[in-house]
């Protein structure tokens, strides 16, 4: 029960600052927001990211099941529990964008660009900057956490808020599945693959130019229908090839070899 509640406590606390460091690198270092203008993350409205809150929980997992000599040099110890966080934040990340890639036909970000990208879902930079999130979790975070964590346990008061939080997260879960639902309806109707963000900064960049109020927690609610604004965008967006025609594509290349 007690491990139950610290992955709990580490999961909501992972999600909200993961949320506050992705709305700081999007606005400030992000090369897909030319505008540098302020981004809400993700698809729930309130300030967590799930993806970072169970980036935390592993590497909170792997630093104690790590924390032992596993070559009898220190150094590269820590080396080798830098390399596995990464690896499994990597993992995380990509698990998460081939599921809403091929079952939400959605591309929540996009890393095409950068060198050595797979499906422009993971690539070698961003798992150098887990990595540097993993060092610094190990060397600055952990003990902290350690300390936070007992002195948690037992307080019923934070057991009682964690869950309301987690209700409320869940909540939230709950009501942008509807907004997922009709981006994935949209996307198989068009056969398409929708550029998620693309339509968040579309939808401001109008709203703006309207003298609309733009809501920074809701920036999919508009006077009009998100529709109207998938149809002005389809062409923008990735083609999905029929199953028929990627067979076909195959046999070709096995008669071209």
């Amino acid at each position: 029960m007690e491990t139950f509640l610290n992955l709990i406590y580490l999961f909501l606390f992972g999600s909200t600052v993961g949320w506050g460091i992705e709305v700081v690198y999007r606005r400030f270092f992000s090369d897909a927001n030319p505008e540098k203008k302020w981004i809400n993350p993700g698809f729930c409205v309130g300030p967590y990211l799930p993806l970072y809150g169970l980036g935390l929980c592993l590497m909170y997992v792997l630093s104690v099941v790590l924390d032992t000599e596993i070559t009898g040099n220190i150094v590269i110890d820590k080396i080798i529990m830098i390399v596995c966080m990464a690896a499994g934040m990597t993992l995380i990340e990509f698990i998460s964008g081939i599921l809403a890639l091929k079952v939400l036909k959605l591309r929540l970000w996009d890393y095409s660009n950068d060198w050595g990208n797979l499906m422009g879902i993971i690539c070698p930079k961003f798992s150098f900057y887990w990595a540097i999130i993993a060092a610094v979790y190990i060397f600055f975070v952990h003990p902290t956490i350690l300390v936070a964590l007992e002195w948690l346990t037992g307080r019923l008061f934070f057991v009682f808020i964690s869950g309301v939080v987690m209700g409320i997260m869940i909540y939230d879960g709950v009501r942008s599945a509807g907004l997922v639902a009709k981006f994935k309806q949209f996307a198989k109707e068009y056969n398409v693959i929708i550029k998620y963000e693309e339509v968040k900064a579309t939808i401001r960049r109008k709203k703006e130019a309207a003298m609309e109020k733009y809501r920074f927690f809701k920036p999919f609610r508009t006077e009009t229908p998100l529709v109207e604004y998938l149809k002005d965008l389809k062409d923008s967006f990735e083609k999905v090839r029929p199953k028929k025609q990627k067979t076909q594509d195959k046999k070709n290349r096995g008669k071209d070899e």
